[in-house]
């Protein structure tokens, strides 16, 4: 099988297509045949060494495809059935091994490229709208970089629940983008989205602020909070946020902050598979549109990669093997 792979150990990065074994499934696995991949900020991580990985490794860990083998004490899978998983190591690949667990079921009227571009950001858009913040009718929320993945999603999650929401974009085609989603504002740019969160609520200053930038919008975020409001920082595509003064969040209005991840809420499969039901069923039924930004075959994942952090995408990116 074809294979992304990323090695170091002999100097300088290298990211090949290798051919590698077909992989044999395990107690407790499944042999999946890969139909797309999702490219995530976390592969560019442990692309550039930010986190580690034994070497050389496959890079990918979300995708969606078809069962072609189970392994011992598989139960509930069965071949050509259609799948999708989060967390699977090596899934820039023709085929993957997937523990049973990280598997779910795609439901009829999804398809494989749909599953992969929704599961790993939906389920991310899922736990911050409706239980890091129970987003309801009433509730005001900045969503920064809402054109991304995550933050089209997140802005029609919250939309689905009666939230108001202000976004801030990079571009005004990417502004298009964010308000065909459903948001109510946007902002191009990061420095006027303070100013216009105080509009937009008389003054008060917005809810809840979901900020996957990090290090250039974190002031701006805390800044934009209501007394006691909530900042969710949820990633750091800008760089990560620099210590600082737990007082400030007193000084600022006894303001909450958490850095959650999407592990703390799929705890087991029971929440697992209680959040991809509802997030599936969403698309399934033409509540959630699902924006496929580019396709690539494997041999362009750094080029993937490279788009990504250039910020010249909106949407979600898969490769295709």
């Amino acid at each position: 099988m074809r294979a992304v792979q990323i090695d170091r150990t002999g100097g300088p990065e290298v990211l090949t297509v290798t051919d590698l074994p077909a992989p044999d499934p395990g107690p407790g696995q499944v042999l999946v045949d890969v139909e797309a991949a999702g490219v995530n900020y976390i592969d560019t991580y442990r692309r550039s060494g930010v986190y580690p990985l034994d070497l050389p490794a496959v890079l990918g860990s979300e995708g969606a495809g078809r069962v072609r083998a189970t392994g011992e004490g598989v139960e509930g899978f069965a071949p050509g059935q259609l799948v999708a998983w989060k967390e699977a190591p090596g899934s820039y690949a023709e085929q993957v091994l997937v523990p049973a667990a990280e598997l779910v079921p795609v439901p009829d009227g999804v398809d494989a490229a749909t599953a992969a571009a929704v599961l790993l950001q939906g389920l991310t858009a899922h736990y911050l709208a409706t239980d890091t913040f129970a987003a309801g009718p009433g509730t005001w929320a900045l969503v920064h970089a809402g054109a991304g993945g995550v933050g089209l999603l997140l802005t029609q999650v919250l939309k689905l629940r009666g939230a108001n929401v202000l976004t801030t974009v990079s571009t005004p085609a990417k502004a298009e983008l964010s308000r065909a989603a459903g948001a109510d504002d946007v902002v191009v740019g990061y420095d006027g989205s303070t100013a216009r969160a105080r509009e937009l609520t008389g003054g008060a200053g917005v809810d809840v602020v979901y900020d996957s930038v990090g290090k250039d919008t974190f002031d701006a975020s805390l800044d934009a909070l209501r007394p006691r409001g909530l900042m969710v920082l949820f990633g750091g595509s800008s760089g990560q946020v620099p210590p600082f003064d737990v007082q400030r969040l007193n000084a600022k209005g006894s303001l909450f902050l958490t850095r959650p991840t999407l592990a703390s809420y799929t705890r087991d499969r029971a929440e697992l598979l209680a959040r991809t039901d509802e997030l599936l069923g969403w698309v399934a039924a033409g509540r959630l549109d699902v924006r496929v930004g580019r396709t690539y075959p494997l041999d362009e994942a750094r080029r993937a990669h490279e788009d990504l952090q250039g910020r010249r995408t909106t949407g979600k990116l898969l490769l295709i093997p």
